[in-house]
């Protein structure tokens, strides 16, 4: 994206950090940084950035709308792009699940919509608000061959929930308020740095360490997998070529079983570190009661993002869960310290930004 300034929340977790990086590694941006490391955000994935001008890291939440107003404000930014999300799993409530994506989202519009308000020219048709989206709003496929755009919501956990609330609002905010906004709804994203109870990395963690890995149902649901620099691509061609008010998915064309997904992992970890003592790590695997919520399949129809911006996936999985793998079998010790710090993560020595930073 040929952008200015960018500002980014929940630049610290998975995805977010990923694009950050991406930004600033190929001096696309200014970044501005913005994460409360209350759910699975973690400051060592910015370690190799955290000096670099280019990149802006802020302690704090997108529901203090007064300090989103300053930053949008202070920089002047052309585009608002929008990771900060939680989960109803081990690094949040469902209580604070829907105060960050739901009213957290909401706060974050209402500070957009008076920045773009305040803009003109160039400036004020150039702006965006990108949202990040998942494809778990559309619920479990029920007689569609596909998700579309057009797939009606069908939410059937309490995380998806407040993700499809806080797209309603995105829109909302675009019919009524005229904020040019864009949506993109991904599809299971995976590579380095992904929160440790992630399926593929907790298979790799409890494969190592011999420990019985667990397998949701009978492992039959189905899963898209997008590696996580082509997810960063789409962000990237969306913000460029899509149209204001539009949504668009992103898939990687990698359906696999989720009991694919771990055989593969383990019959890769037997090729690169054996275990004698552990044996073939598949028979590790435990199948475990499926939870309520738990959607069957998802499958995307990407054709609109690659007709509007040119947008395809170019990693293959063969390769894409190779990487993954060789990563977390370097960074083990990671994975450790996030899973301890994470309720919640205590930033120390950090405090909200109050005076401007260049």
């Amino acid at each position: 994206m040929t952008a200015d300034r960018v500002v980014v929340t929940g630049g610290a977790g998975f995805i977010g950090s990923h694009y950050v990086h991406a930004l600033v590694q190929l001096n696309e941006a200014r970044v501005i940084n913005l994460d409360a490391l209350t759910g699975t955000g973690s400051l060592e994935r910015l370690t190799d950035i955290d000096q670099n001008p280019a990149h802006h890291f802020v302690l704090g939440s997108i529901g203090d709308r007064s300090l989103v107003e300053y930053l949008l404000g202070r920089y002047e930014p052309c585009a608002v792009v929008n990771f900060a999300a939680l989960t109803d799993g081990p690094a949040g409530s469902p209580d604070q699940v829907f105060r960050t994506n739901v009213l957290g989202t909401y706060e974050l519009l209402e500070a957009a919509w008076k920045y773009w308000n305040s803009l003109s020219g160039r400036k004020r048709e150039e702006f965006r608000f990108l949202q990040i989206s998942s494809d778990k709003v559309y619920g479990s496929l029920d007689g569609e061959s596909r998700f579309t755009e057009e797939s009606p919501y069908r939410p059937n956990s309490l995380d998806a929930a407040s993700k499809a609330s806080s797209d309603h609002l995105v829109r909302g905010f675009c019919q009524t308020n005229g904020l040019p906004v864009l949506t993109l709804r991904c599809s299971n994203v995976y590579g380095p740095w992904q929160f440790p109870e992630k399926l593929i990395p907790k298979t790799i963690g409890h494969a190592l360490q011999g420990e019985r890995i667990p397998v949701f149902g009978r492992g039959e649901n189905v899963r898209d997998w997008l590696y996580v620099d082509d997810c960063c691509r789409a962000i990237d061609q969306v913000l460029e070529y899509g149209r204001s008010g539009e949504v668009y998915n992103a898939g990687g064309g990698n359906e696999r079983r989720n009991i694919d997904v771990v055989t593969d992992s383990c019959a890769i970890l037997d090729e690169i570190r054996r275990d004698a003592a552990i044996g073939p790590h598949a028979g590790l695997i435990e199948f475990v009661e499926d939870p309520p919520g738990h959607d069957f399949a998802y499958r995307m129809d990407c054709g609109k993002i690659q007709r509007e911006t040119g947008w395809g996936p170019e990693v293959p999985f063969t390769s894409g869960i190779r990487k993954t793998l060789h990563w977390y079998l370097e960074n083990q010790n990671w994975c450790g310290r996030i899973l301890e710090a994470c309720h919640p993560v205590e930033a120390k020595g950090l405090k909200r930004e109050s005076e401007p930073r260049d």
